[in-house]
């Protein structure tokens, strides 16, 4: 479980094609702090394990294996060897929580359509995919790239997201631009409550009783 808060961005140092499955390597220095194998990190918002950890200098390369159906279906694919990722280490008991509920498991990738200064901030709006634009809810949250985010306006193609300087310095969304592709996460809870609702109304009507018959 994450929170969408991004801790660092690390950079990817190596992409090893394998049988099935692609070893990704990244660089990290706070991300890397206290993990050990089988620790899972949030890479642009995609829930991984870590499988080796080595040391390299003040800082640590983080190595993790992904399937090619991951690796076809979320931004990732768009990485190379020297790319930028946002790092999140998974939720620890007693931690702030500053965001939303973050599983990192992208429900789909979405594409930036506009993303331009306006005044101090920066408009950021993402046409999302069938897969998300029903949990998409007026001052709700979405995970983009595995940020935090809380939607401004629900658009005919998707969100718009106000992003403040902070956010804008300290994560991947500063290297950015239209017709990038993005991770979306919707919100957890919107869809258990989505999923509540749905079977409601394909539930049967319960059998009413004769009266004076025992139930």
């Amino acid at each position: 479980m994450f929170t969408g808060i991004v801790e660092e961005m690390g950079a990817i140092v190596a992409i090893r094609p394998g049988d099935g499955s692609i070893r990704l390597v990244v660089r990290a220095r706070v991300a890397a702090d206290g993990v050990r194998l089988g620790d899972s990190i949030a890479i642009n918002g995609c829930c991984l394990t870590v499988v080796r950890r080595r040391r390299a200098g003040k800082e640590a390369l983080l190595e993790f294996d992904l399937l090619r159906e991951t690796w076809d279906r979320t931004s990732l694919s768009t990485s190379r060897v020297g790319s930028r990722v946002n790092l999140e280490r998974a939720l620890a008991a007693g931690d702030r929580f500053g965001g939303h509920f973050v599983t990192g498991h992208v429900d789909g990738t979405g594409t930036i359509t506009r993303w331009e200064r306006v005044g101090e901030d920066h408009v950021l709006e993402v046409a999302a995919p069938k897969e998300v634009k029903p949990y998409l809810v007026f001052k709700g949250s979405v995970a983009v790239d595995g940020i935090s985010l809380t939607v401004a306006a629900v658009t005919a193609r998707g969100f718009r997201a106000m992003i403040i300087p902070h956010t804008r310095e300290v994560t991947v969304l500063g290297e950015r631009k239209a017709g990038d592709p993005v991770n979306l996460e919707a919100d957890m809870l919107g869809k258990y409550v989505a999923r509540f609702v749905e079977n409601a109304a394909v539930r049967p009507p319960a059998r009413k009783r004769r009266p004076g018959k025992a139930p």
